[in-house]
């Protein structure tokens, strides 16, 4: 019966034959090119792929769509970091094109991410032919499942003629709003048949940002006069430019303290905007940060909790009691400032400026001190930073507060792998713009396929790598937790050496020229002549 019915199938698909020639994406009306024109026509500009035999329909398809720019990355991991950097950036989805389920899971880590910094992202999955799946081949999986923990909006194809709306359904659904990451299933049969001669319009969709504020600003500024001290925690929307100013007024006429998230997925910083302090990773730290407030505010930001449990430190670190919402993350929570600042009569934000970087010392040695001071420095205008250089970044963040105006981009769900594939979909969205991948080297050892991309598409990315040869922050948790002395595991696991790391040989086999740093002098230097270069390079620093 099984031989029967796989003849039957194969027997009445000749588009399925004419795709297996080597015509049948190309042939017109096909289920894959229907639905990759309505994507153009939805405003996709860019697609990242790591495809497969399943994915062969929508591959040959994009031939036929050329506003869509392919890009391939070597790993999956790598072109789900690259749509988030692209979607904080351009403020839109690109899709990313992935092989079946277990293709897919190898990009689920940074979908993780970008889940968390609610970045628009529109995942195409190729599945077995439909009438192939119940022969359970090697690759066949369970992909709702895997798919389902990092898509907030998750769909399966059920046929040709479907495929195109389906596909405009999940570019709206990313867009939002709230933005999101969708996934839509394409079983390989949908992808090569024939779609609707008819096609239905498929107008771009709105991305008007809507707010669903839990309290109204006048409401709010009369209970905060009313709280005594008072703390703001601003995120997502609020960390424009317009945003952090209305923040500023209000801490400024209420005497507050304003803290920033501890992982923004974009925060615009430098000359002229307010100066913020994130609020701390470690627990202890974040929980004495916000101790003398009667009331903390959010506007785009979560309740804070910690990372991790902890024992004698509770996982809120802040009582629902002392909590009021302004705004929940996806609302427009510069708006909600803003008015809130009307209510309150604000002051004068320019009371945070921070005072242009100065650089290093003369004699400095090269340390995440001296290395946060030369970047603040030589920060160009409009720069783009991706950070993901965990214990050897936190020395940056004071200087470059009064640095040149940049747009900043973290480890938004603790997922390292992020940092390499986020700046290179940073840099496909703002080719007029420097990016710089402020990296450390084991969490760039997840994704460094990323430099491969880079060298191929010619990307303005710089790369400053810390090179401590550990996973620091692991080292940094033992002594914290009381064991000052590992044990001979616990250091082995913790240690990059034996071998050690050549990044410069790395990133030289990826196609990216790579420069060894061993002083402050050759750091200032040699940051300056990759910046002022077009085209992506690595800087090796080691500490």
């Amino acid at each position: 019966m099984r031989s029967d019915r796989r003849y039957r199938a194969k027997a009445s698909d000749t588009s399925g034959e004419a795709f297996a020639s080597g015509t049948g994406a190309r042939a017109r009306g096909t289920g894959a090119l229907a639905a990759l024109r309505a994507a153009a026509e939805a405003g996709i500009e860019v697609c990242f792929a790591n495809p497969g035999t399943t994915e062969l329909p929508l591959l040959e398809a994009l031939d036929g769509v050329p506003p869509i720019r392919a890009v391939l990355g070597l790993f999956e991991g790598v072109c789900t970091g690259a749509a988030d950097g692209y979607g904080r950036m351009a403020g839109k989805p690109a899709l990313t094109l992935l092989h079946l389920g277990p293709g897919f899971a190898n990009g689920v880590a940074n979908l993780h991410n970008a889940r968390r910094a609610r970045s628009p992202i529109v995942n195409l999955i190729g599945d077995q032919a439909s009438w192939h799946r119940e022969f359970d081949a090697p690759l066949t999986s369970d992909i709702h499942s895997i798919a389902s923990p990092v898509s907030d909006w998750l769909h399966s194809s059920g046929s040709p003629a479907q495929l195109e709306a389906d596909l405009v359904a999940a570019i709206a659904a990313a867009n939002g709003p709230p933005a999101g990451v969708s996934t839509l299933i394409i079983p390989a049969d949908h992808q090569w048949r024939p779609a609707h001669e008819d096609r239905p319009g498929n107008p771009r969709p709105s991305r008007q940002r809507v707010s669903s504020r839990a309290i109204n600003p006048d409401t709010a500024a009369k209970r905060i006069k009313q709280a005594g001290r008072v703390g703001l925690l601003i995120g997502g929307n609020a960390l424009t430019v317009a945003g952090q100013r209305a923040a500023g007024r209000v801490a400024t006429a209420l005497g507050a303290k304003c803290l920033v998230e501890t992982f923004p997925a974009r925060w615009e910083r430098g000359a002229g905007v307010p100066a913020f302090e994130r609020l701390p990773y470690f627990p202890d730290q974040a929980q004495a940060a916000l101790a003398d407030c009667d009331v903390v505010v959010l506007a785009g930001a979560r309740p804070p909790v910690s990372f991790f449990g902890y024992e004698g430190i509770e996982s809120a670190l802040v009582g629902d009691e002392r909590l009021l919402v302004l705004a929940e993350p996806g609302d427009d929570a510069g708006l909600a400032l803003s008015e809130l600042a009307g209510c309150i009569g604000g002051g004068d934000e320019s009371a945070f400026d921070a005072k242009p970087p100065t650089g290093p010392g003369n004699g400095a040695a090269l340390d995440p001190v001296s290395i946060g001071a030369v970047m603040a420095l030589e920060l160009p205008d409009n720069a783009i930073v991706m950070e993901e250089a965990a214990t050897s970044s936190l020395p940056f963040y004071a200087p470059s507060g009064g640095a040149k105006r940049h747009s900043l981009m973290s480890l938004t769900g603790g997922a390292i792998g992020q940092g390499l594939p986020c700046a290179t979909g940073a840099a496909i969205a703002c080719p007029d713009r420097k990016v710089i991948a402020f990296q450390a080297d084991g969490s760039g050892m997840y994704t460094l396929q990323a430099l491969w991309t880079q060298a191929r598409e010619d990307l303005d990315v710089v790369t400053v790598l810390c090179s401590n040869r550990a996973y620091r922050i692991l080292q940094i948790e033992l002594a914290r937790a009381g064991n000052v002395e590992p044990g001979p595991k616990a250091r082995n696991l913790t240690s990059l050496e034996r071998p050690e790391l050549d990044w410069v040989a790395l990133a030289k086999g990826c196609g990216v020229p790579g420069t060894r740093i061993e002083s402050v002098e050759d750091f200032s230097t040699g940051l300056a002549r990759a910046l002022a270069d077009s085209g992506p390079h690595l800087l090796e620093l080691m500490i």
